[in-house]
C-alpha cells in the first residue's frame, strides 16, 4: 500500500482551521505537535501524516494566515473605482488598528520576523509575499496613469512603510490615537499628492 501523503480532505481542512485558531492564541514560535494536538482533538502522528512533518504543517498555517489577511484587506479596501492611496492608506488603518485584528496582525508580525531572521525551511518567502500582498492592495487605489509608473511604485512603497511602521507600534504599545493622529498626518500629505496629479496623468507631481 502507498504510503505517499494523502490529497487535501475534509479531515486535514478541519484540523488546520482548528491549528490555525490555536496558532492565533498561542502563537507559531515556540509551537510544539502534542500540546496542539491534544488542543484540537487529534495526535501527533495524525498531524504528520497530514502535513508530512512539522515544517509542513507551520507552511499550511503561515498559507492561512496569509490568505486569511489578504482577504480580510481586500474586503475593507477595495473601492469601487480608483480613489487614491489617502483613502487607501484610510480605509487600510481603519481595519488595522480594530481590536479584534489584533491576534491576526500579532501572528503576521510574529511570522514576518522568523521569514526575516529563517530565510529558508517553513518560514521561506513569508515576509517577501507579504510585501507583495499589501502593495497589491495598495495598487487597487491608484489610477492606471500612477498605478504603472515608477512613481506609482515609490508612493505605494511610502504608504505601505507608513502602514506598517504604525502596525508595529500599536501591536507594541496599544496606543491607537497617538498612532492614529500620525497616520492622518500622513493622510494630509498624500491628499496633496493626489491633489497634484489630478487632471495631468503624468505623475510627476511638478507644478
Amino acid at each position: 500500500m502507498s504510503q505517499e501523503a494523502p490529497a487535501p480532505s475534509a479531515r486535514r481542512e478541519v484540523l488546520l482551521e482548528a491549528a490555525y485558531q490555536y496558532a492565533l492564541t498561542h502563537g507559531l514560535a515556540d509551537l510544539s505537535l502534542r500540546p496542539l494536538a491534544g488542543a484540537i482533538g487529534s495526535s501527533p502522528r495524525v498531524l504528520l501524516f497530514l502535513f508530512e512533518s512539522k515544517d509542513g504543517l507551520l507552511r499550511a498555517l503561515l498559507a492561512r494566515a496569509r490568505a486569511d489577511q489578504l482577504a480580510l484587506l481586500e474586503r475593507a479596501g477595495r473601492p469601487d473605482r480608483p480613489a487614491g492611496l489617502a483613502e487607501a492608506v484610510e480605509r487600510v488603518w481603519t481595519w488595522l488598528a480594530a481590536k479584534e485584528h489584533r491576534p491576526l496582525l500579532r501572528l503576521w508580525a510574529e511570522a514576518y520576523a522568523r521569514s526575516l531572521g529563517r530565510p529558508e525551511g517553513a518560514w521561506a518567502g513569508f515576509a517577501r509575499a507579504t510585501v507583495d500582498d499589501w502593495l497589491g492592495v495598495l495598487a487597487g487605489f491608484q489610477p492606471p496613469s500612477e498605478r504603472d509608473g515608477g512613481e506609482g511604485l515609490t508612493r505605494r512603497t511610502l504608504a505601505l512603510a507608513v502602514l506598517r511602521g504604525a502596525l508595529l507600534d500599536l501591536l507594541a504599545t496599544d496606543d491607537e490615537a497617538r498612532l492614529t493622529a500620525a497616520v492622518a498626518r500622513q493622510l494630509d500629505l498624500l491628499r496633496d499628492g493626489d491633489g497634484d496629479r489630478d487632471g495631468d496623468g503624468d505623475g510627476d507631481g511638478d507644478g
